[in-house]
């Protein structure tokens, strides 16, 4: 799914003219985000293990997309595609449950852990308030499907024990977003995702900048953060995951 994201976004760029965009508008990016990991995971056990402290897990940076397509007399159409996997070594002082496995104490514990994800969001604009500011601010509303392809493996090479789970979560947010455009080539834009059911909660908190020296280019940076408490088929996580990011792309 990810090359194929790659592609389209490629494709339309290319395809995308000046006389198209008047009737769509397209907005196409590409970046890098630095995921830092803090928090707990368990599978089918109530050991909560440290993704730092029991796992190993460190910073690592990803290659991420999105592409919105803004059609007349439709809703935007907001995809984005957000991997995220990590691997690490680690051991624990005391023997740990995963997956109705036993893992035997202070022997080294290598695993992965992939938590990549993909959004479909519906987004509508109040047009109200564009026009009221001029054109200098835009707030939206609508609702994102999050689809999240979840892999955890860990194995102990000195025992030979080993498990792993594979999951797909299906999680709907709603969505806000506000883009604040003080001069033409300077945009600030703040995106929130959510909810919260149970004693789950999921959000993912964007802020970006976008500079566009030319043309329809632009370069962008910004912070994004993800936290999380979900309870699904026997896997209980709890952590967040956040880090600063940069994007280059095209806005017809």
């Amino acid at each position: 799914m990810i090359r194929k994201l790659w592609i389209a976004l490629a494709l339309l760029a290319v395809t995308s003219a000046p006389g198209t965009a008047r009737a769509v508008g397209l907005e196409a990016a590409v970046g890098g985000w630095i995921q830092s990991p803090s928090g707990d995971l368990s599978y089918q056990s109530p050991d909560n293990l440290s993704l730092k402290n029991d796992l190993g897990y460190g910073d690592r940076t990803r290659v991420t997309g999105r592409l919105r397509i803004d059609a007349p007399f439709l809703p935007v159409i907001y995809l984005m595609a957000t991997p995220m996997e990590f691997r690490g070594t680690g051991a624990r002082s005391t023997p740990f449950t995963f997956g109705g496995q036993t893992f035997q104490a202070n022997l080294p514990v290598t695993s992965r852990l992939s938590m990549d994800h993909y959004d479909l969001g519906l987004v509508f604009g109040l047009p109200f308030i564009r026009t009221a500011t001029l054109n200098t601010v835009n707030l939206e509303l609508g609702l994102d499907a999050r689809f999240i392809d979840f892999k955890a493996e860990l194995t102990q090479p000195d025992t030979g024990f080993h498990q792993s789970v594979s999951r797909f979560i299906a999680v709907p947010m709603a969505y806000a977003g506000l883009q604040l455009k003080p001069v033409r080539w300077l945009v600030a834009e703040g995106e929130v995702r959510g909810i919260a059911w149970g004693g789950s909660h999921y959000y993912d908190i964007i802020a970006r900048a976008k500079v566009k020296p030319f043309g329809p280019l632009f370069v962008a940076g910004g912070y994004r953060y993800e936290k999380f408490r979900i309870d699904v088929s026997d896997i209980r996580a709890d952590g967040h995951f956040g880090g600063p990011f940069a994007e280059v792309g095209v806005d017809f």
